[in-house]
């Protein structure tokens, strides 16, 4: 928490900051608003303590400038002698306070103390409020109640303040880029550029020039110069997807660029300094293939500085309900069609299939019924046979999936448990053996 004093006078400047000084505030000292404004540009204070007469710009076009750039900045003013009606009419233009000269280094001190206290309190609000919105955007994208999602939620939500490298790792169709964009926009990169690029859908030669780019006459067909994805996320997020099929010479390339955090392009010499960051998303244990020598060790220590599992929807059954209703909605206003409603026994299909193919199959089943053409196919046709479940288990998903579901719709133990008609010491027997909060 610094302070910032901005005083013509030298004597006065230095007696400030002394002041402040001995009982352990930081603090530093310019002549002029013009000073003032560049040393706001470089490390916003905490505090401003300002003279009213000022070379140049005086302190209440300072002051102005200020309450403008951050209205909850404390300003406190300083006025000479018969400059009283000045310092109320700073006190209306939004200064936090103003000391009358000649001041005793004691009421500066009480003044700045008290002014840094209200700013502490404002940041930390402002904190709070961030990660409120942050959570709450995280909520609306990532959608469940199972504890596993809490635990993806927060951890995205954790690693998206940094610039951290992240590995996410799941099975196909359990969200990695939707994660990985929730990572970019909920960071200090969410201005920049998110380029998201699948290594197994390409060729070497093709995947070279789409990562880093290639000059004029770089190789047959190259009419001019093309800046590469890695250039393209310069400022922002580069995913690769599916990294574990990325060749093993792009592999090598790709770990000097991380390392090294400059780039060339094919048919250049001259190096392009990289600020991005970098999220990467597997299917695959890349340890294992690590020991089997088809991915490169040093590689994945190198992308696995965070690592980020997504959990397989037969993990989280709870959540089924919840996500093919967001689904099932949304593709009934795409396709304008009215909403159907499913039997009990159609949401206990649901809730007992094995959804291989995860949360992506799930949307494409909401589709399906939002289209009326669901008969047949999973998981509502012949095909569940091949996930076989036990009869205790299916009841077992089923009751977790209504409780969950009741809980989600009404808020409250109570109303749950007048809304499945059970007794509230039940059904928070039956919470806790299924892994719920209420």
């Amino acid at each position: 928490m610094n302070v910032l004093i901005v005083e013509d006078d030298a004597d006065v400047a230095l007696g400030c900051t002394q002041a402040l000084a001995l009982e352990s505030i930081a603090a530093s000292s310019v002549s002029s608003a013009e000073q003032a404004r560049r040393a706001i540009a470089a490390a916003m204070p905490c505090v401003v303590v300002s003279d009213v007469r000022l070379p140049g710009s005086s302190g209440l076009q300072l002051l102005e400038e200020l309450v403008a750039l951050d209205a909850e900045l404390p300003i406190v003013m300083i006025t000479g002698h018969g400059d009283i009606s000045m310092a109320v009419s700073a006190m209306r233009a939004g200064a936090y306070d103003f000391l009358q000269k000649p001041f005793a280094p004691e009421q500066l001190v009480d003044t700045v103390r008290r002014a840094l206290d209200k700013r502490r309190l404002v940041l930390e609000v402002r904190a709070l409020r961030h990660q409120l919105e942050r959570r709450n955007a995280l909520e609306a994208v990532l959608i469940g109640k199972a504890c596993a999602m809490q635990k993806v939620r927060t951890l995205t939500a954790t690693l998206a303040s940094s610039q951290v490298t992240v590995l996410i790792q799941g099975e196909t169709g359990t969200g990695k880029e939707l994660v990985a964009r929730c990572l970019h926009e909920a960071s200090a990169l969410r201005d920049g550029n998110f380029v998201a690029i699948n290594c197994g859908g390409m060729s070497e030669s093709l995947l070279d020039s789409e990562l880093f780019g290639h000059e004029a006459g770089a190789f047959t067909g190259a009419g001019k110069r093309r800046v590469g994805k890695l250039e393209h996320a310069n400022g922002g997020t580069l995913f690769l997807d599916e990294i574990e099929t990325m060749p093993m010479p792009m592999q090598i390339k790709l770990l000097r660029v991380l390392q090294e955090k400059t780039l060339e392009r094919l048919g250049s010499n001259t190096p392009v300094a990289l600020n991005c960051r970098v999220v990467a998303a597997t299917k695959e244990d890349l340890l294992a293939l690590a020991d089997q020598g088809r991915f490169r060790a040093d590689l994945y220590y190198r992308l696995n500085v965070a690592t980020l599992p997504l959990p397989p929807l037969r993990e989280r059954r709870e959540d089924i309900a919840l996500l093919f209703e967001h689904f099932l909605l949304a593709a009934a206003a795409r396709y304008e069609r009215p909403v159907p409603v499913l039997s009990a026994a159609r949401q206990q299909q649901l809730v007992s299939y094995g959804w291989p193919g995860n949360v992506r199959e799930l949307r494409n089943v909401a589709d399906r019924c939002a289209l009326g053409i669901e008969a047949g196919a999973p998981p509502f046709g012949a095909a569940d046979q091949d996930t076989p479940q036990s009869l205790a288990g299916a009841v077992d998903a089923f009751e977790k999936s209504l409780i969950a579901d009741a809980l989600r719709r009404y808020g409250s133990l109570a109303k749950g448990a007048e809304v499945l008609q059970v007794a509230k010491s039940t059904l928070h027997d039956k919470m806790k053996k299924h892994g719920l909060s209420g």
